[in-house]
């Protein structure tokens, strides 16, 4: 006889509520869209020679770099019109925004190619250590420590094999031992 298993994906997003706003992030993404965007966020790290679990003392323009990445990352992971929100740099001319980006990187270009243009980061700004607890939750959505149904560390143990006498009292009187019996 063949075996049957049943496999659940995603279909509603995930939410990140932060204060009242609601950061909707991708139901499911496929293995190699997370792996490449996680890749991306360990070159940033490694082209600046920095430890993102240990930002004690680091420049602070490198640190402006890994925050960046960051948010570049989860905006990755997110639905398009929450990615706007989190991670958006707008090039700037004669004070006004004429065209806005996901990444630094592609303002900076744009801006570069239209004299008199300046960059402005106008994401979502938040305290890195929310920011980092983002990034915790989205690895574990992600990079598979969640899944939607099915076993976990925290499921309960099971149950002693039948006939295997139980460890708890019985209030039972029938089954109470009698002294000079």
């Amino acid at each position: 006889m063949s075996q049957r298993r049943q496999f659940t994906i995603n279909t509603e997003p995930h939410v990140a509520e932060i204060g009242d706003v609601e950061l909707l992030f991708q139901p499911e993404v496929m293995g190699d869209q997370f792996l490449d965007a996680y890749e991306d966020l360990q070159q940033t790290q490694k082209q600046l020679g920095v430890d993102i679990n240990n930002l004690s003392g680091i420049a602070p323009d490198k640190l402006r770099a890994i925050v960046q990445s960051l948010r570049v990352f989860l905006a990755k992971l997110m639905l398009p019109e929450s990615a706007q929100v989190f991670a958006r740099w707008e090039v700037v001319k004669g004070g006004k925004a004429v065209e806005s980006f996901g990444t630094r990187e592609e303002a900076d270009a744009h801006a570069a190619e239209s004299k008199g243009s300046t960059v402005r980061d106008s994401g979502m700004r938040l305290p890195d250590r929310v920011l980092v607890e983002l990034l915790e939750w989205a690895v574990e959505l992600y990079g598979g420590g969640q899944r939607p149904t099915g076993l976990s560390g925290g499921s309960a143990a099971a149950s002693p094999p039948p006939g295997t006498r139980g460890r708890a009292v019985s209030s039972s009187k029938g089954s109470t031992r009698t002294r000079g019996r």
